[in-house]
C-alpha cells in the first residue's frame, strides 16, 4: 500500500501505476467513495501508455480517518502533497463531482502556480458553488444538504444503497435497469470511509465557492456534464463553469446521469483521451 503523511500528520492512501516517464494523469473521486472510483478509467489510460495516479480523499477510502481538515483547502492540500512526492509535472487532472471541486482548488491555488498541470478536466462537477445564496439563487436550497446530513447519520448504510440505486445513476428513471455491482460496488467505498469525514464533506462540497478558482485558471479544461444529472444539476454547475474558465469547452451528454464514468465509460473514456489528445 502506497502513502504519504500529510504536514498536519494525516495518512493519505494512493494508487500510482504505469511507466514513471510517462504522461501522469491525477484522478480525484467524488464523495463519499475512494480512488476505486476510478478503476475503468484507470485501466483504459493505463493501456493508452498513461501513468495513473489516484488518491482516497483524508477520511475516505483507505486513507485515515482523521476527525478534522475536511474541507477543500486540506482536500487540495492533500492532493499536493501527493503529486510533489510524486513530482508530477505536465499532468492531467480529471475530477468527478466533489473531486471535481477538489481538482479545480488544487489547479488554481497549487498545481497551476507550480507549474506542475497541462489540463484540467472536470466531470459532474460541483463548481462553481452548490448551495442556493443570494449570489447564487439557482443553487439548491441549505434544506437538501440538512437532509442528506440527516439521513446519513440517521442509517448511512440504507441511505448509500439508497442513493446509490435511485439518483446517483438514474436508476430510478422509467425503464432504468439498475446493475446490482455498480451499486454494490458504490457502497463497499462508501462504507470504507469516516462517518465523520462524509458527514462534514458535505459542507465543504455544497458551499465551497469556486468561483475565484475557476477565474484564476487558464490551462486547457474540459467541462463534462450529463444532463440528467440529479445530483449536481447542469443548470448552476457546468453551464456556468464553463462562462468563467478563461480556457474551457463544455461538453453536455443527453441523458447521462451524474455516476457517467461508470455507466457510459465507454463513451466518457474515447472523450477524455480525445482532450488529452488535442
Amino acid at each position: 500500500m502506497s502513502t504519504i503523511t500529510t504536514k498536519d500528520g494525516t495518512e493519505i492512501h494512493y494508487k500510482d501505476w504505469g511507466p514513471r516517464n510517462a504522461q501522469p494523469i491525477v484522478f480525484h473521486h467524488g464523495w463519499p467513495l475512494s480512488a476505486d472510483d476510478w478503476d475503468t478509467q484507470m485501466l483504459f489510460f493505463l493501456q493508452n501508455g498513461y501513468r495513473v495516479v489516484a488518491h482516497d480523499r483524508r477520511g475516505h477510502g483507505s486513507s485515515a480517518q482523521v476527525s478534522e481538515g475536511h474541507d477543500m483547502d486540506h482536500y487540495a492540500a492533500d492532493a499536493a502533497a501527493v503529486v510533489e512526492r510524486l513530482d508530477l509535472r505536465n499532468a492531467i487532472h480529471i475530477g468527478h463531482s466533489t473531486g471535481g471541486g477538489e481538482a479545480t482548488h488544487y489547479v488554481a491555488r497549487h498545481g497551476q502556480p507550480q507549474g506542475r498541470v497541462a489540463k484540467l478536466v472536470i466531470i459532474g462537477a460541483v463548481p462553481p458553488i452548490m448551495v442556493k445564496t443570494p449570489a447564487n439563487p439557482g443553487g439548491q436550497p441549505i434544506e437538501v444538504f440538512d437532509a442528506a446530513r440527516q439521513a446519513l447519520a440517521a442509517n448511512r448504510a440504507q441511505f448509500y444503497l439508497d442513493f446509490a440505486g435511485g439518483p446517483f445513476y438514474s436508476f430510478n428513471r422509467p425503464g432504468a435497469k439498475p446493475i446490482p455491482g455498480v451499486i454494490q460496488n458504490w457502497w463497499r467505498q462508501a462504507m470504507m470511509g469516516s462517518a465523520k469525514a462524509q458527514y462534514d464533506s458535505i459542507k465543504a462540497f455544497s458551499e465551497t465557492d469556486f468561483t475565484e478558482d475557476l477565474k484564476a485558471i487558464t490551462v486547457p479544461t474540459l467541462v463534462m456534464h450529463g444532463d440528467d444529472d440529479q445530483v449536481v444539476p447542469i443548470a448552476d454547475s457546468a453551464l456556468l463553469s464553463a462562462k468563467i474558465l478563461k480556457n474551457g469547452t463544455l461538453k453536455v451528454y443527453e441523458k447521462f446521469p451524474h455516476g457517467m464514468c461508470t455507466t457510459h465509460a465507454d463513451t466518457v473514456n474515447p472523450d477524455l483521451l480525445a482532450f488529452i489528445r488535442s
